[in-house]
């Protein structure tokens, strides 16, 4: 996302709010992908040799659930975005790296489908021990060992 300094009012912010296509965040890195375009709403202006931009971001993005292997969406917001890019004398300043940091940030390090609530998917194995007498489920191994007496 590319700003132009000349279109910031002078002493004021410029506020953009919009879509843009989302293939510069470089999901695929994160073994995800784009299921949708990103959207921002942001406010920009400059100050003290500097472009600050703060506002929101947000994308739908496509994983894979780490339990079930199955695909699955979910929305990464980031409501309270903010950076300061120091001005090099360019007019055209990008933001790009620094809404793709934040987006990669928010990603969860093990992505796991709403569907299964955490601590359900081994709770199954444990109700079917327990309903079993316990010769059933992970523990039925450990059930048949005996000791020496």
């Amino acid at each position: 996302m590319k700003v132009h300094l000349l279109q910031i009012p002078q002493g004021g912010n410029l506020h953009l709010e919009g879509e843009e296509d989302a293939a510069f965040l470089g999901l695929e890195e994160a073994g995800a992908s784009a299921a949708g375009p990103l959207r921002y709403n942001l406010d920009i202006g400059t100050s003290d040799g500097g472009l600050f931009a703060t506002g929101s971001l947000a994308v739908r993005v496509r994983f894979t659930c780490v339990v079930t292997l199955e695909p699955f969406e979910k929305e990464i917001s980031i409501p309270d975005f903010a950076t300061r890019v120091e001005l090099g004398g360019a007019e055209l300043v990008d933001l790009s790296p620094e809404i793709r940091e934040d987006v990669h940030l928010a990603l969860p390090a093990h992505p796991r489908s709403d569907a299964i609530p955490p601590g359900q998917f081994f709770s199954a194995e444990i109700a079917s021990a327990e309903n079993d007498g316990g010769q059933a489920g992970p523990w039925r191994a450990l059930d048949q060992i005996k000791p020496k007496t």
